[in-house]
């Protein structure tokens, strides 16, 4: 496991399953993934199957908020499109327990994640994409530095229109000898 302040970063498991079912089916959760057509629980146990066959570090992780001395799931987060060659991969989050948005969990679990890539994985460059239309991701993503690197015009197509998609990156050296949390350089 990988913890945090408040958080950890553990396996899933399949008993996971209907929480995940539950989080992919909320319109709210759902603004800003990549997911747009209702998922069963036959959806999610192929999904669960397909993860679990592909190498460990590209399994999906769960993020459990410590309450006491009980652990409650509140989303999951991962790497996907691992190019071991150059040493890259791309990032995802989703927060499904609504109770815990803007409380700063998502930032924590992604500052735990990006030192598990660099430090762990040893990546050289981790990247996500994000929507135009979530300003409080792309915020945070910037106060974790990631830099814009791109723009996809109308690159997806969501409630009826059409958004344009941000692509975001961090490589070792920006995160090498700076305080995450705070964006500090470290002399």
């Amino acid at each position: 496991m990988i913890y945090g302040v408040r958080i950890r970063l553990r396996a899933p498991e399949r008993s996971d399953i209907p929480k995940f079912v539950q989080w992919i089916n909320d319109p709210e959760v759902l603004v800003g993934l990549q997911q747009v057509l209702p998922f069963s629980s036959v959806d999610e146990e192929n999904w669960f199957d397909s993860m679990i066959s592909r190498p460990m570090a590209e399994h999906i992780l769960v993020i459990e908020y410590s309450l006491g001395d009980k652990w409650i799931p509140i989303g999951s987060m991962g790497f996907h499109n691992i190019d071991w060659r150059i040493r890259q991969a791309e990032i995802g989050i989703m927060i499904g327990e609504k109770l815990y948005w803007n409380k700063g969990f998502g930032s924590e679990a992604m500052e735990l994640m990006i030192a598990h890539g660099f430090k762990t994985l040893n990546f050289n460059r981790i990247a996500l994409e994000v929507y135009e239309t979530n300003p409080r991701a792309i915020h945070v993503y910037e106060k974790l530095g990631f830099v814009h690197e791109g723009r996809k015009r109308q690159g997806m197509y969501k409630d009826g229109k059409y958004i344009d998609v941000l692509m975001m990156s961090i490589l070792r050296s920006e995160w090498e000898g700076r305080d995450i949390r705070t964006g500090v350089e470290h002399e």
